[in-house]
């Protein structure tokens, strides 16, 4: 599948966390080239620890969405791997509302895990999600990172469910789909540059 044209800066500038989308499928093609996108994110001593579990099964992905609410209302302290766990005076009310769907009705899941949960391959996971999202944009695709499926697709049961193995954490989920509307401007602030040094004048 072909992209359109767009720059890496455009790509940048115009990624957005989206919280609406609509009952379109995302092909077989789109998600192959979201991963091959993926895969060419740098990685520490070129290990590439990434792995990738897709689930478009919408039954599935509303059992997960309920297992992660369950697992919200009920915090029993930090996961396993520290990954996915977020201060409770952060999340929204709504996160363990009976009605909500964490993934915001998108139609594809794509976790991306590892099997060496170290510092170096969970960054290296995160900049391949990185690369999935922004190549999701550049081919007309929304994108949103739920960190707090992570909690859920790492339950034992979850992972039985989608075909994760046992050795592999989930470290960085990202719903895929169609943007149900025009995404919300974002502002971001200014860089906050704590050093910048230069060479001292002769």
């Amino acid at each position: 599948m072909t992209a359109p044209a767009m720059s890496a800066l455009d790509a940048i500038y115009h990624r957005r966390a989206t919280r609406a989308f609509t009952a379109a499928p995302v092909g077989d093609d789109a998600i192959g080239e979201l991963l091959r996108a993926a895969i060419h994110a740098p990685t520490a001593m070129h290990a590439e620890p990434w792995l990738f579990a897709i689930v478009q099964d919408r039954a599935l992905l509303a059992r997960i969405s309920d297992r992660t609410k369950a697992m919200l209302a009920t915090p029993s302290g930090d996961d396993h791997h520290g990954l996915a766990r977020h201060p409770e005076s952060r999340l929204p009310a709504i996160f363990t509302a009976p009605g909500f769907d964490i993934f915001y009705g998108a139609g594809t899941l794509v976790a991306i895990g590892t099997r060496a949960p170290g510092g170096f391959a969970v960054a290296d996971c995160w900049l391949a999600a990185q690369n999935l999202m922004l190549a999701a944009t550049a081919l007309g695709l929304a994108t949103c990172p739920i960190g707090v499926a992570a909690l859920a697709l790492n339950d034992p049961a979850i992972k039985e469910a989608v075909g994760i193995p046992e050795d592999v954490t989930v470290v960085a989920p990202i719903i895929v789909g169609v943007a149900a509307g025009a995404p919300t401007p974002a502002s971001r602030r200014a860089p906050v540059i704590v050093s910048w040094r230069r060479p001292r004048a002769p």
